[in-house]
């Protein structure tokens, strides 16, 4: 398993049909922009929107943030034309709508691949139906392109008949599904959108579970929540330090012969060494990102 280390803390979704919205996004400290064809955008603006979001793309300026396509499913009007701009694009991903099937994934990545999309084009995959959980593993191992999960937590709470929680117990089922898949497989993975703008005591608690939880980050919905979204999906000074402590120590054991060591009164093994390598070069890879202005 080698999951990534880019920072994928706050992922924002932007409506493709505004193409304002879009030129905001160049300067917006959010780590990756989802470019949205789907929900975002009405029917008789759709084939509009894609020619904005093409132009939004060819025209760069995004710097290091990480530039999504959520496209239209295949078995709708758009679904075809929009893979094939995503394809011809410099999107680093396309995300998949409504994921019920690793045949879906497979049957977009062909349409992508018969459009001429780079290899390093990814697939990201919406899990936001019942049968699309229950088929989490199958879609997470469909291809090597596919890159992350993606939680549509509102869709699924629709069909699930589920209440919106502040404990979200009605969701724990379906996030512990998508995290097992997505660690399984090396992929990322997404924590869905917290939708009442005004609840921000709420929204920080969504953010702290879905840390604890083991998600990489958090899709959003208002550029008003990326600061602090970041700061809830970042490792803070102290768990760096602690990190820090735990490698070189670790080293020190290692040279010495011996297989384990005490921090901070804590038993270290090779699992911690692995989990403090992976926190300091995700603390790396943000600082790296922030020097560069995003």
């Amino acid at each position: 398993m080698a999951t990534t280390v880019r920072p994928r803390r706050s992922v924002l979704y932007m409506p493709g049909s505004n193409a304002r919205a879009l030129e905001k996004g160049r300067s917006l400290p959010a780590d990756g922009l989802i470019l949205d064809l789907e929900d975002a955008v009405a029917p008789d603006a759709k084939a509009a929107a894609r020619e904005t979001i093409a132009q939004a793309l060819a025209a760069g300026g995004y710097g290091a943030r990480e530039l999504i396509v959520r496209v239209n499913g295949l078995n709708t009007p758009w679904g075809y034309d929009d893979l094939r701009m995503a394809a011809a694009s410099d999107a680093d991903a396309v995300l998949l709508p409504k994921v019920e099937s690793a045949d879906a994934v497979r049957q977009a990545e062909a349409v992508l691949r018969a459009a001429g999309a780079p290899a390093g084009q990814r697939i990201w995959c919406m899990m936001e139906t019942p049968l699309g959980i229950l088929n989490v593993k199958e879609i997470a191992g469909a291809s090597p392109a596919v890159g992350a999960l993606v939680l549509g937590t509102s869709d699924l709470a629709k069909d699930l008949h589920a209440a919106h929680t502040a404990q979200r117990l009605p969701m724990i089922t379906s996030l512990g599904l998508c995290l097992l898949a997505a660690r399984a497989y090396g992929l990322a993975v997404l924590d869905g959108v917290h939708l009442d703008l005004s609840d921000d005591e709420g929204f920080a608690a969504s953010c702290r579970q879905g840390r604890e939880l083991g998600f990489d980050g958090k899709t959003l919905i208002h550029p008003k929540t990326i600061a602090s979204c970041n700061a809830a999906f970042a490792p803070d000074a102290d768990e760096i330090a602690q990190a820090h402590r735990i490698i070189a120590a670790h080293a020190e054991a290692a040279a010495a012969g011996k297989g384990v060591v005490l921090v901070d009164g804590k038993l270290v093994e090779n699992l911690h060494v692995e989990n403090a390598r992976r926190l300091v070069s995700l603390a790396e890879a943000i600082g790296r990102m922030e020097a560069a202005g995003v």
